[in-house]
């Protein structure tokens, strides 16, 4: 519904690699979660963005 209105879509949560093909398979634009990084305090996450 969101893409008949030309809206970005996020998908939350995201905490395995069936759900990520899923959500890629249907035209999610962003994935957050788990997947990717467990939550990080702000300087784990500046030490985290810097080494990337």
């Amino acid at each position: 519904m969101a893409k008949t209105f030309d809206l970005k879509v996020v998908a939350e949560g995201v905490e395995t690699i069936e759900q990520y093909q899923l959500l890629a398979d249907n035209n999610c634009d962003m994935l957050q979660g788990y997947l990717y990084s467990k939550p990080l305090s702000k300087d784990d996450f500046e030490e985290y963005y810097y080494q990337a």
